[in-house]
């Protein structure tokens, strides 16, 4: 079992604490704080504890020399990568969480640890009011000259932009957006000759001519000026074979190699039929001619049957190592039944061989494999928080500010979330926002990682009035969860599951008397692959079961409006709500 306070050094505690610098502290809380009377209830929650149980990884458990995909389990979508020496870093998307953008380290390709997140401070990019699969797409991170830059696209918060930082655990400067520049999914190249390129998806020459129809440009950009220059060139229209009417060509990535330049791309969209495809040039605007093998990475042919199937791979990126292999990042989705899954799309693993002057995923048309040898590097000791295999994790929430992983809907605009009221606890004030709304409710969630998976909490609340609630809610949008609340139901204490599914208000569908409600309540949610439940007690490890075998696939993303209008994977953890006083 991990402990989160035995885990975090002094230099990521340090930059936890950008989560705490700039965010104004509202009244209630600094009056939580400080011991005094607040107008608004608060709850506290004394732990938090996650147990990820998947029989995959019994069934195909990693020996000696082996590792295990996925490599960043659960809700890790769209990876990016690069090295540095001996270092490698990657990041992937959040869309409208925040903290934004999570980076990780590691020093052979397997055992990751979160540093911090690109985006941490609230004036950096504003996700108010947005759904939770806008904000932001599909980072891009790349390292030239002594600087990291991630080149990202906010949707619907202000298009692309480039940040940069000397020190990949932050601090991350604000955007410099590229207010020019249509489109999404930007990255950058650095050519040999010392100019800088932007390549991204855009509108193709005189506009779409079918759904999905888009285009590759690339266009140079001026580091010392931070805008794009001179002209933009297509140089992918539709896909490696427009009269197939290819869709959604995206997640573009130049590299240049042995004197050619390569592009590296998704087709398909990001469910079924998603998969990668490489193109290659004499020159860095073109002409770009497909490999002869594409797509090189996809599981969209195989049947629907096989036994922990993999399936939407795609939108990868490559990394040499120091002795000269290549390997590959991409996401892919593990579902418990058709394309149902809840644990979002996550980050794998493979090698890729050159053949002929082109790059091919080893494996990667046959079904991906769970275990795999390791890269031919020096092996690290498994990371304190684990991304892949079975895991427990344990939060005390006794460090100086939440750890990195935790998610919070939208940008915070005030301070509801407290450690240091009661050292050891979460303490968070109960406001006037719900859950099923689009503001940003006191609620704080971790990604569900695992088919199989339960969270455990121990909490302290009272319910004064009507409308007064906390507790733990499994969460894909404010459109789609379950909130498993203390709340007061015709003068009394219950605890109560209340269901929505779509933009119909949420229902209550299960309720009991509750005779302690000011004792610590503990509270647990398990998720079995398409199914639920949910449990209570008064000691540790005494359950009561409020409601059992609950329809989980309204979690899913099939459900909650499907790989193209839902990019993300369940988050669940502590909420708390209450009417204004």
């Amino acid at each position: 079992m991990t402990h989160l306070r035995t885990q975090l050094g002094r230099a990521t505690l340090a930059t936890l604490a950008a989560l705490v610098i700039g965010l104004p502290a509202t009244s209630t809380a600094q009056r939580v704080r400080k011991g005094e009377p607040s107008p608004q209830p608060v709850a506290r929650f004394d732990w938090f504890e996650y147990v990820g149980n998947d029989s995959v990884y019994r069934a195909a458990a990693a020996g000696p020399g082996e590792f295990t995909n996925p490599i960043l389990a659960g809700f890790y979508p769209d990876p990016s990568i690069t090295r540095v020496g001996s270092d490698y870093y990657l990041v992937t998307s959040t869309f409208s969480y925040f903290p934004g953008l999570p980076i990780f380290h590691s020093r052979d390709l397997v055992s990751w640890t979160q540093i911090g997140n690109a985006i941490d401070r609230p004036g950096q990019v504003s996700f108010d009011s947005l759904g939770m699969s806008r904000g932001l797409f599909a980072p891009a991170i790349e390292y030239s000259k002594g600087t990291f830059y991630i080149a990202n696209t906010c949707v619907d918060c202000g298009g692309n932009f480039i940040i940069t930082a000397t020190d990949p655990r932050g601090p991350w400067s604000d955007p410099v957006f590229l207010p020019t520049m249509e489109g999404i999914d930007p990255s950058l190249f650095f050519d040999d000759d010392g100019k800088v390129y932007v390549v991204n998806n855009r509108a193709p020459i005189g506009g779409s001519t079918y759904q999905g129809h888009r285009a590759i440009w690339i266009q140079e950009y001026d580091l010392a000026r931070k805008q794009l220059v001179g002209e933009a060139t297509q140089i992918v229209n539709g896909g490696v074979n427009i009269a197939e009417k290819p869709i959604w060509i995206e997640g573009p990535h130049v590299y240049k190699i042995g004197g050619k330049y390569y592009l590296n791309m998704a087709e398909g969209g990001t469910a079924h039929d998603h998969r990668q495809v490489i193109m290659r040039a004499d020159q860095v605007r073109g002409p770009y001619l497909p490999g002869p093998a594409n797509p090189i990475l996809t599981q969209r042919h195989l049947p629907g049957d096989r036994p922990f199937p993999v399936v939407a791979a795609g939108h990868a990126d490559y990394v040499d190592t120091p002795s000269g292999e290549w390997w590959a990042v991409f996401l892919g989705a593990r579902p418990y039944a058709e394309d149902y899954h809840n644990t979002g799309r996550e980050t794998f693993l493979l090698p890729v061989r050159w053949e002929n002057g082109w790059p091919t995923f080893v494996g990667g048309l046959e079904p991906i494999r769970y275990v795999l040898p390791r890269p031919a590097l020096p092996a690290q000791p498994r990371p304190a928080i684990p991304t892949s295999g079975n895991f427990t994790v344990r939060d005390e929430f006794d460090g100086p500010a939440l750890a990195p992983y935790w998610l919070m809907a939208r940008t915070p605009r005030e301070r509801w979330h407290d450690l240091e009221a009661r050292r050891g606890s979460l303490t968070l004030v109960a406001r006037p926002v719900d859950i099923a709304s689009r503001g940003q409710p006191s609620f704080v969630g971790r990604r569900q990682q695992h088919l199989d998976a339960t969270f455990t909490t121990a909490m302290h609340f009272q319910p004064e009035r009507e409308g007064d609630e906390a507790g733990l809610v499994a969460w894909q949008s404010d459109e789609y969860f379950y909130a498993f609340t203390l709340g007061r139901d015709a003068g009394r204490p219950v605890i109560q599951l209340a269901r929505r599914a779509g933009r119909e208000p949420a229902t209550v569908v299960a309720q009991a008397p509750i005779a302690r409600a000011g004792l610590p309540l503990y509270l647990k949610i398990e998720a079995r692959g398409g199914r639920y439940g949910f449990h209570y007690g008064h000691e540790p490890g005494q359950w009561t079961a409020l409601a059992e075998n609950v329809d989980g696939t309204i979690l899913s993303t099939r459900v909650a409006g499907g790989f193209g209008g839902n990019f993300t994977g369940v988050v669940v953890g502590p909420y708390a709500h209450a009417p204004a006083r």
